[in-house]
């Protein structure tokens, strides 16, 4: 296969206007002509080995800045938008979509915003007589999509948060001993811990400064709700900074997105980024070893993977997913070019939805996008029980992978055959956008391909694609 060339004009210029440097100046630096230099930065010519090394010698620069992962993912999104029917005799060819990814990123996140905002006016529409009537009955951007758009592109991983979270943990003389520094700020701002019998994980009095938490949870979740609740009374100001920094279109969706920086500091303070990426590397990412190192759940570990790409000391590119029996996906994040359908549910050959067959085992599955690019995926179900009898459980699969060039970095590739071709599944992303023409999973046809429909024949499918 040949080697991918790398556009990143965008990224050049942000780092160019970061570094405060004219496009002379720059050039003299990355010994470079200017021409050439105002060539890369406008994407007529890909970025070269000389600058690659330039930026890293000259500038200290963490090269792994300029990775399309960001293009990827808007040309993945923007496909996904386009392959809505409004938009079937108009699909632009891939390679637009490629450019307006690299050359104007902010035009792209402006068409993906405009075409979420058609879709929930659509679903408005639809039942609209739920809405008649109503004050709130109001067009506007759904406040959930908007806080995970916010995760999403920021690589799932804020750093200022992350930062203060691993000077907080620092306090702790291992990695269990989180829980006694936590109880020890919360005492310090006059905030009583109590377990008690109650439904809910938490429940703060913030009255009579006492914090109750569930004592039908267990200990990882009362760590984490104690530490969440640090990040609450303690952090408020940080949070509240990057929260402006977001610029959220709607109350409700900052508060849920204080909520997410909140659960981040927590999962960042039980497994603080440079101790946790260590250990990950010394014992190949295996999720259940960390998981009793760090005193946390299979879940919270498998999240935290997913957000180790601090500049200058990134992990592996983790994608991470949790799905519910329906197939609904309701936590997502991919640091690889592999993406997740935004509306619906994930491709039915992915091994996430087998979990749920295997309770308490680890599934694993060499995997290929239509795309080409192969992954290593692992899934295993999670299930959350109501904590007495006759509450419901809560069911859920996850599944965390990589490309399989990382392969050797995992206990999970052990004894695989990642050299033969055979062994790697077919994947997509969700039936409506997938290029695979045979496929005996598939729900509805592609928008994009033709369909040639013979009554006198029936294979796997109703139709051929073409």
């Amino acid at each position: 296969m040949a080697t991918q060339k790398l556009y990143a004009g965008a990224k050049l210029r942000e780092i160019r206007t970061r570094l405060t440097l004219t496009q002379k100046d720059f050039a003299a630096k990355l010994g470079v002509s200017l021409p050439y230099l105002n060539q890369m930065e406008n994407n007529n010519r890909p970025v070269s080995t000389t600058v690659v090394l330039a930026l890293a010698q000259e500038f200290g620069l963490d090269v792994t800045e300029l990775s399309t992962g960001d293009s990827e993912r808007l040309v993945s999104d923007m496909r996904e938008a386009l392959a809505d029917p409004i938009f079937a005799d108009t699909m632009p060819p891939l390679a637009d979509l490629r450019l307006t990814a690299s050359n104007a990123p902010a035009l792209a996140r402006a068409f993906i915003e405009l075409h979420k905002s058609y879709r929930q006016t659509h679903e408005r529409l639809a039942s609209l007589d739920e809405a008649l009537g109503r004050e709130d009955a109001r067009i506007q951007a759904s406040p959930w999509e908007e806080v995970r758009d916010f995760f999403h592109y920021c690589d799932n991983y804020i750093d200022a948060v992350d930062h203060a979270a691993e000077r907080f943990s620092a306090q702790a003389n291992d990695a269990g001993d989180v829980r006694t520094v936590a109880l020890g700020s919360l005492s310090a701002r006059g905030i009583q811990v109590k377990l008690t019998d109650i439904e809910a994980l938490r429940s703060f009095d913030a009255k009579a400064r006492v914090l109750h938490l569930s004592s039908r949870s267990s200990p990882q979740t009362q760590v984490f709700q104690m530490l969440l609740q640090v990040a609450l009374v303690s952090q408020d100001k940080l949070l509240e900074a990057t929260l402006d920094f977001a610029r959220f279109h709607s109350e409700e969706a900052r508060s849920i997105a204080k909520i997410g920086l909140a659960n981040y500091f927590a999962g960042a303070a039980l497994m603080p980024y440079g101790t946790f990426l260590a250990a990950a590397r010394d014992c190949r990412h295996d999720l259940e070893l960390l998981s009793a190192r760090f005193g946390a759940s299979i879940e919270q570990v498998a999240h935290r993977l997913s957000t180790m790409q601090r500049p200058g000391a990134k992990g592996i590119p983790f994608f991470f997913v949790r799905v519910d029996q329906a197939g609904t996906i309701t936590k997502r994040h991919s640091a690889t070019r592999l993406q997740f359908a935004r509306f619906g549910g994930a491709c039915p050959l992915w091994n996430v939805h087998r979990a749920f067959e295997t309770p308490g085992h680890f599934l694993r599955q060499l995997a290929e996008t239509p795309d080409g690019v192969r992954y290593i995926s692992l899934a295993r179900d999670v299930s959350k029980p109501g904590g007495s009898f006759g509450a419901p459980v809560r069911r859920y699969a996850i599944a965390l992978g990589c490309e399989v060039r990382h392969a050797d970095a995992l206990v999970y590739a052990d004894n695989m055959d990642v050299t033969n071709a055979s062994a790697y599944e077919p994947i997509g992303i969700s039936c409506r956008i997938c290029e695979r023409q045979q496929c005996h999973q598939r729900s509805v046809p592609p928008l994009e391909r033709r369909l040639t429909i013979n009554a006198n024949e029936r294979g796997t499918l109703p139709y051929e694609v073409n």
